[in-house]
C-alpha cells in the first residue's frame, strides 16, 4: 500500500461458520438438527471491523497471525478481496487458524470458539516502523489475545508517542474478571464496549452512570445498546442515537461495523453526535445478511440511510 493507513488493526483472525434458523437447539444424545442455513464467512472481530472500515473507504492494514491452513487463506483472501492490506499477517506454519462456530436464532446467537492462532500475535510483531505508517491503531478482543495483553498498554503508548489516536473494543471476557483494562483506557483514545461490558467493567447497574466513569479514563467512550442505538460521552458532552428500523437476518458482528462507523466519523473530525450517528446506521445496516461483512455498507449508502431512515 502506497499511502499511510487511516487505521492498523492488530488483532485475532478465524472464518465464522454461522448455522442459522430461528427455531435453533442443538440437542446432545446423538440428535441431528436441522438447520435453515449454512454459511462460512469472514470471523473475528478485527478483522469484520477492518472490512467494515475498508467498505466506508478508508484505508487499513491488519496485523495479525494465521496458520498456513485453509481458513488463514481463506480469511487472507476475503480481506484482500475487501480491499484490507495483509501484507504484514505472520504466518504460523506449526499452529491452525482458529474457528467461530455460531448459532443464530436472527437476535440471538451462541458462539463457540477454536483459538488457534487468535491468541498469537505480540506487541514485539507490531514495530514502530508499521505505527509510523498508520493514523490510528484500532484492537479487539482483549480477553482472547493473551499473548498481546501484557504489553498492550505499552504498545498503545508507543502508538500515542508516535502521535497515533488508538481504540479499543474488549469485547466480552470468557473468565469474567475484566482485569487489565484500566490500566490500557489510560492510553485509549475512544474506547467501544458494549452495554454488558460497561456495566461489568464498572460494577455499575445504570449504562449512562458507567460510560461517564469510563470517559473519566479514555477521552471518549461509546456503548452499544444494540435494538436501543448508542450513548457516546466526552468531558462534560454526552450523545445518544436511536438504533433504525430493519429487517434483522442476524447480528453477527454489528458491533464491529458500529465501531467502523464511529471511528470514520471520529477521523474524518467529525462532532460526537454525527459519528455515533453513522456508528448506529453502520451496525444496524450490517444485521439485514447472515454473517458480519455481506452488508456491511458503503459510505455513500451509509449517508444516504443516514439522511432518509426511520427511527423507531
Amino acid at each position: 500500500m502506497s499511502e499511510p493507513y487511516d487505521i492498523l488493526v492488530a488483532g485475532e483472525l478465524n472464518p465464522d461458520l454461522i448455522l442459522s434458523d430461528p427455531d435453533l437447539e442443538p440437542k446432545f444424545g446423538q440428535h441431528e438438527t436441522l438447520v435453515e442455513n449454512a454459511t462460512l464467512t469472514v470471523g473475528s472481530s478485527a478483522a469484520i471491523f477492518a472490512c467494515g472500515a475498508a467498505r466506508l473507504g478508508l484505508r487499513v492494514g491488519f496485523i495479525g497471525v494465521a496458520g498456513d491452513d485453509l481458513f488463514g487463506r481463506f480469511m487472507l483472501e476475503r480481506l484482500t478481496e475487501r480491499g484490507v492490506d495483509v501484507s504484514n499477517v505472520i504466518i504460523d506454519l506449526q499452529t491452525p487458524t482458529g474457528i467461530s462456530v455460531i448459532f443464530s436464532r436472527g437476535t440471538d446467537r451462541a458462539i463457540l470458539t477454536h483459538l488457534g492462532t487468535m491468541d498469537a500475535l505480540r506487541a514485539e510483531h507490531i514495530p514502530d516502523t508499521l505505527l509510523l505508517q498508520s493514523r490510528h491503531l484500532h484492537v479487539t478482543s482483549y480477553f482472547l489475545q493473551t499473548a498481546l495483553q501484557p504489553d498492550l498498554p505499552d504498545l498503545f503508548a508507543r502508538a500515542r508517542s508516535l502521535d497515533l489516536t488508538t481504540s479499543l473494543d474488549t469485547n466480552w471476557d470468557p473468565d469474567e474478571r475484566w482485569a487489565g483494562v484500566e490500566t490500557l483506557l489510560e492510553h485509549t483514545t475512544v474506547f467501544l464496549p458494549n452495554e454488558a461490558e460497561a456495566l461489568s467493567l464498572t460494577g455499575l447497574t445504570d449504562v449512562r452512570e458507567a460510560a461517564q466513569s469510563l470517559a473519566t479514563k479514555a477521552e471518549i467512550v461509546t456503548v452499544k445498546l444494540g435494538e436501543q442505538g448508542s450513548i457516546a460521552c466526552r468531558d462534560a458532552e454526552f450523545e445518544c442515537a436511536s438504533s433504525l428500523l430493519v429487517t434483522v437476518a442476524d447480528t453477527v458482528g454489528a458491533g464491529d461495523s458500529f465501531n467502523a462507523g464511529f471511528l470514520y466519523g471520529v477521523l474524518a473530525g467529525w462532532d460526537l453526535q454525527m459519528s455515533l450517528q453513522l456508528g448506529v446506521v453502520c451496525g444496524s445496516l450490517s444485521t439485514r445478511a447472515a454473517g458480519g461483512v455481506a452488508a456491511q455498507p458503503t459510505l455513500e449508502d451509509a449517508l444516504f440511510t443516514l439522511n432518509t431512515a426511520k427511527t423507531p
